[in-house]
């Protein structure tokens, strides 16, 4: 790629933000993959229920640990080097589904899936923030945020056709090879700002236009005193369990109550996380 020097703004911030779109549809599709194979998988190894409920309790206890320590090591190695280390490590714990058979196993490898994938979401914000002036930090959090919704709706689509045929090891596998796609355009594509060759003159003074705050360490215990914290996690509180819900047991819902196999509960999943989507947002 060659520097352009003239004072044309180039655009190239939007293709970032199209990066990170990309990947919140990849990590959501990942999460979501067991939960679409849980009835032939219930079959196939015998879990039950409570074996099932563990290994999603693993997910989501690790998944909160990874957003507590994610956000600091991307502090430290910057972002590039962050969501490259957060997408390497959940395809790797995604694709570790497909070589266990136990529920240990399966436990390990949600755990490691939950603590990687925790780095999604702060090395997004972080990226945003770098690239992007306060005025348009929203739209483009809005738009890498609703691959979300895309990864929930593709996520019953794709899966169930690639275990119907070629066994649900193989949906596993391809799934989380997506993420080593992603990784490779990271790596072509991503630099700062100031470093990017195709970022010119103008867009990087129109990314930096906004004057520079003071990078103050704020305890922990002093965001409770601001109604804006509070307001977050009432709202989270609020929604987030319903969500969770349709990712991880709706599928078995679906199994259990009517008797839909793998292909053919893939048309009402889509239909419910196409709704879900109107009135929740992750």
């Amino acid at each position: 790629m060659n520097a352009i020097t003239d004072d044309r703004r180039t655009g190239i911030r939007w293709i970032i933000v199209a990066l990170l779109f990309f990947a919140t549809t990849i990590n959501y599709i990942d999460r979501a993959v067991l939960s679409i194979l849980k009835p032939m998988l219930e079959e196939k190894l015998h879990w039950t229920q409570i074996d099932y409920g563990w290994m999603v309790t693993s997910f989501q206890l690790t998944y909160a640990l990874g957003y507590v320590c994610a956000g600091r090591l991307i502090d430290r190695v910057g972002v590039r080097l962050g969501f490259l280390l957060s997408v390497i490590l959940w395809s790797v714990a995604a694709m570790a589904h497909a070589v266990t058979r136990s529920v240990f196993g399966f436990n390990i490898a949600r755990a490691g899936l939950g603590l990687a994938e925790g780095g999604m979401f702060p090395a997004a914000i972080k990226t945003v923030a770098e690239w992007h002036p306060k005025e348009e930090r929203a739209l483009a959090t809005g738009i890498f945020n609703a691959g979300s919704n895309i990864g929930a709706v593709a996520c019953p689509l794709i899966v169930p056709w690639l275990a119907t045929r070629w066994g649900w090891q193989a949906a596993f596998i391809a799934t989380g090879a997506v993420g080593f796609v992603w990784v490779g355009a990271w790596l072509w594509l991503y630099q700062s700002p100031d470093k990017h060759p195709r970022v010119s003159p103008a867009e990087l003074a129109y990314i930096r236009k906004d004057p520079v705050e003071p990078v103050r360490t704020i305890p922990w215990l002093t965001l409770l005193k601001h109604r804006q914290t509070w307001a977050f996690v009432v709202g989270m509180a609020a929604s987030s369990p319903i969500w969770w819900f349709y990712i991880f047991w709706a599928p078995d819902f679906l199994n259990k109550r009517y008797n839909l196999g793998l292909t053919q509960s893939s048309l009402p999943l889509i239909i419910m996380f196409l709704a879900a989507s109107v009135v929740l947002h992750k």
